[in-house]
């Protein structure tokens, strides 16, 4: 965990994206995008180059994001957008290799890629759902426990 003071108060992230296994093969992922797509044809610059470039931009970057908070249902909601943006670089990886921009090699060496990278962001996902299931269980019976308060009075 990484802890950041400023004058007022000490802060602590409660995730650390720098960390993250996540973040770093998305980053890894990013540069061979980028390495792929710089072969596509130059009409293709503001089309397909430019939109599997952010699409994959977008993965780390919403990692990242989602870090920030110090809700883990937020940074959930920040890895379901990351997962969204990699399902979104595969269907244009397809693409790229049916009209015939990269080889059915490159395809499948780079879908393994990110198969993997879906696989890990899954599971940290499960893992973040497993840790709040406590918090949501102890919220709901604080909450339970004030009504019948108020209620008994």
């Amino acid at each position: 965990m990484l802890t950041i003071f400023n004058a007022q108060k000490e802060y602590i992230m409660k995730h650390e994206f720098r960390d993250l296994k996540i973040w770093q093969k998305a980053r890894t992922l990013n540069k061979d995008i980028y390495k792929v797509s710089k072969t596509f044809p130059k009409e293709e610059l503001y089309g397909l180059t430019s939109q599997i470039r952010r699409a994959s931009i977008s993965v780390p970057s919403n990692i990242s994001e989602g870090s920030g908070y110090d809700s883990d249902a937020q940074f959930l909601r920040y890895l379901y957008i990351a997962l969204g943006s990699l399902c979104e670089v595969e269907t244009q990886l397809y693409l790229s290799s049916d009209i015939d921009y990269i080889s059915t090699e490159q395809l499948e060496l780079t879908l393994v890629k990110t198969d993997e990278l879906k696989r890990m962001i899954i599971g940290y996902m499960k893992s973040l759902k497993k840790s709040n299931k406590f918090n949501l269980g102890f919220l709901t019976l604080a909450f339970l426990f004030s009504i019948q308060l108020i209620f008994n009075k």
